[in-house]
């Protein structure tokens, strides 16, 4: 992946993936992006007034959307809008890695009872 940004080099390291094929960190970092984005979404909604998520709905609707002018527009709906999303990341980054982390555990675990029982 030579155009890695910072934020996908760091979910890689942070989540100990350099091992695996890039094609492979590719796959998992654009599924990753995706509930990323998602959860974003859906916690941005949660935090708008129903007029302002008509409002919302009404950006995204159309076929001219404009990430910039929709990022603009929640910046005025929701306080410390950059903060709100930076946690957002920043608990799903967390919660990956306790589930790779538990990954690695059940792993180690099944070698170790195959190694034993050979």
């Amino acid at each position: 992946m030579p155009n890695d940004t910072i934020l996908q080099q760091s979910i890689i390291e942070e989540l100990g993936l350099q091992s695996l094929p890039k094609e492979k960190q590719e796959e998992i970092l654009v599924k990753m992006t995706e509930v990323l984005l998602k959860k974003i979404y859906l916690e941005t909604f949660e935090k708008l007034a129903d007029p302002d998520r008509e409002e919302l709905a009404k950006m995204l609707d159309t076929e001219e959307a404009e990430p910039e002018k929709v990022e603009a527009y929640l910046r005025t709906k929701i306080e410390d809008y950059d903060g709100f999303v930076k946690k957002i990341v920043e608990d799903f980054t967390d919660e990956m890695k306790k589930t790779t982390g538990d990954l690695g555990k059940i792993k180690e675990e099944e070698l170790a009872k195959a190694g034993g029982e050979v």
